[in-house]
């Protein structure tokens, strides 16, 4: 959900501190699982928020941006692509796509989590999934390269 290390390990940082302190005031009302998926979708949130409120580093204007290592690489989708793609999105699409296709929660988890009816989760991942679709679409300097077969 962050897009970055950094900020996803402050936010892994922070989730877990307030697990701990919050940990008296579980009332069981819903599943722990539940419960800690949404104290740490909130610190990714609050992450996100802070990261719009940093100066972002980057070339003074008018330098040539020098492309990484993999982003040179033409060829499968690698996790960094996927990053990339995942960031493009808007945080509350970004968030149902990656409780639902990577943490593997189930609608009613995803909108207890979010606290946000069931019928809007399922309409964020549509949403989420199409956005991606193209940016992880073969010829978008992503997907399986037709030199190198890939293994499922």
């Amino acid at each position: 959900m962050a897009g970055d290390d950094a900020d996803a390990a402050d936010a892994c940082q922070e989730a877990l501190m307030a697990i701990v302190r919050g940990l008296p005031g579980f009332d069981g009302r819903s599943a722990f699982g539940t419960w800690a998926y949404r104290v740490t979708a909130n610190a990714c949130l609050d992450e996100l928020r802070r990261r719009r409120r940093r100066p972002e580093p980057g070339l003074p204007e008018g330098s040539a941006e020098v492309a990484s290592p993999v982003d040179q690489i033409e060829g499968s989708t690698t996790r960094v692509d996927l990053d990339r793609a995942l960031q493009s999105l808007p945080a509350d699409y970004r968030a149902a796509v990656v409780l639902r296709d990577v943490c593997g929660l189930s609608y009613d988890e995803i909108a207890e989590t979010l606290r946000i009816p069931a019928g809007t989760v399922r309409s964020r991942i549509a949403r989420g999934r199409g956005a991606l679709a193209p940016l992880l679409a073969p010829g978008r300097n992503s997907g399986p390269s037709p030199e190198r077969p890939t293994s499922r």
